[in-house]
C-alpha cells in the first residue's frame, strides 16, 4: 500500500513539474522567418486553392463573384507547453487548425459573397495578451506586420480594384482594427469597403474618423462586431466589453432580443446547420445567447463564454447578411 501511495505521489509530482513552464524573454528567442506573400504557399486560402470541404460551403461559380473576402483568423496556438511567442508559417499543426477549423467554420460563411483570401501569419501565442509588458506587445506587433504585408500584397497582386469584405475574429480582429485604420479609415480605399465584420474584440464606436458602426442590414462601408456569452454570464472583468460595438447578428438592427424562429442557422462541428437553435439579448457590450439546440447541448450548458462560437453560432445569419451587403454595394456603385 505504501508503494502504491508513493507511486501516486510521484506521478502527481512529475505531472505538476511538467505543467510548470518557463517562458523565455521575447528578445532571447529567434523570430520565425518573415513570409513572402508573393508565394502561394504562404496563403492558407486563395480562390484557386479551396479545400474539398470548403468548396461544399462555397459558390459553385467562384469566377463570377464580383467581390473579395480578406479573412484574418483567431488565436489558434494556445497550448501552455508551447513556449514560442510566435508560430512559424510552416508549422503543420497550426496550418491544419487554420484550414480545418477557422476557415471551415468561420470564413466559409462569406464564400458566397466573394473570393476568399486567407494569409498565414506569425500569430502571437494567446499568452501575449496577459503578458503585454514582457513580450506580448512585441509578439502581437510582429503578427500584425505579417497581416499588413499580406494585405499590401493582396492589393498589389490580386485585388484589381474589386470591392472588399474584411472579416476577422479574436486575435484576427486585434490586427484588423489596425488594418482598417492603416488602409481604409479616411482613405480612398474606404470606397471599396463593402463591410468589416470585426468579431470577438473590444471596438469602440468612435474608434475611426470616417468609418462608423453599421445599424441596418443593408448598410455598407462601415463595421459590425459583437462578443457572445451565455445568457446572464459576464467576463471575469464584468465591464470589460462595456461600450463596445454590439451588433445584433440575427436582425442586424437595433432590436434588443430575438425569437427562435428568427435564427437562421448554427454551423456545428459535424458540418450540419441547426436552424432556430437559439435566442439572443443585446446588452451593453455583449450578446447573451440561450444554450443552442444541437446534439451536444448538454455539454455546452456548462460553458458561459461562447467566444469560440462568435461566428459559427450565427453562420447562416452572417452568410445571408454578407450577401445582402455585397449586392447592395454592387447595386449602388453600378
Amino acid at each position: 500500500m505504501k508503494k502504491i501511495i508513493f507511486l501516486i505521489f510521484l506521478v502527481s509530482f512529475l505531472q505538476s513539474c511538467k505543467s510548470t513552464y518557463v517562458i523565455p524573454a521575447f528578445s532571447s528567442v529567434k523570430t520565425p522567418s518573415a513570409p513572402d506573400y508573393h508565394k502561394e504557399e504562404n496563403w492558407a486560402v486563395l480562390p484557386n486553392t479551396y479545400s474539398k470541404e470548403l468548396k461544399q460551403f462555397s459558390s459553385t461559380q467562384i469566377d463570377t463573384l464580383q467581390a473579395d473576402v480578406f479573412y484574418v483568423y483567431p488565436t489558434l496556438n494556445t497550448e501552455k507547453e508551447d513556449l514560442r511567442w510566435n508560430v512559424p508559417l510552416d508549422d503543420k499543426k497550426q496550418q491544419d487548425k487554420v484550414i480545418n477549423k477557422a476557415v471551415l467554420f468561420q470564413a466559409s460563411a462569406f464564400t458566397t459573397s466573394g473570393k476568399l483570401y486567407v494569409p498565414y501569419y506569425r500569430q502571437a501565442h494567446i499568452r501575449s495578451y496577459s503578458m503585454l509588458d514582457v513580450g506580448g506587445k512585441e509578439a502581437l506587433l510582429l503578427a500584425y506586420a505579417d497581416v499588413k504585408k499580406a494585405f499590401e500584397t493582396y492589393l498589389e497582386k490580386y485585388n484589381n480594384g474589386r470591392p472588399i469584405l474584411i472579416v476577422s475574429h479574436s486575435q484576427g480582429s486585434t490586427h484588423t482594427k489596425f488594418l482598417l485604420r492603416d488602409f481604409f479609415d479616411n482613405k480612398p480605399l474606404q470606397q471599396k469597403l463593402i463591410a468589416a465584420y470585426i468579431v470577438g474584440t473590444v471596438i469602440q464606436p468612435t474608434l475611426y474618423k470616417t468609418m462608423k458602426p453599421m445599424e441596418k442590414p443593408n448598410d455598407i462601408g462601415g463595421f459590425v462586431g459583437w462578443n457572445t456569452y451565455k445568457k446572464g454570464a459576464y467576463p471575469q472583468k464584468k465591464d470589460f466589453f462595456k461600450g463596445s460595438v454590439t451588433t445584433n447578428p440575427i436582425t442586424w438592427d437595433d432590436q434588443k432580443s430575438t425569437r427562435l424562429k428568427q435564427h437562421k442557422g448554427f454551423l456545428y462541428t459535424d458540418k450540419k446547420l441547426y436552424k432556430n437553435a437559439l435566442k439572443i439579448e443585446v446588452t451593453d457590450g455583449l450578446i447573451w445567447s440561450t444554450n443552442p439546440k444541437f446534439p451536444m447541448r448538454f455539454l455546452m450548458s456548462f460553458i458561459e463564454n461562447y467566444h469560440s462560437g462568435d461566428i459559427n453560432l450565427f453562420w447562416q445569419d452572417i452568410r445571408e447578411n454578407a450577401l445582402l451587403r455585397t449586392k447592395t454595394w454592387i447595386k449602388k456603385t453600378n
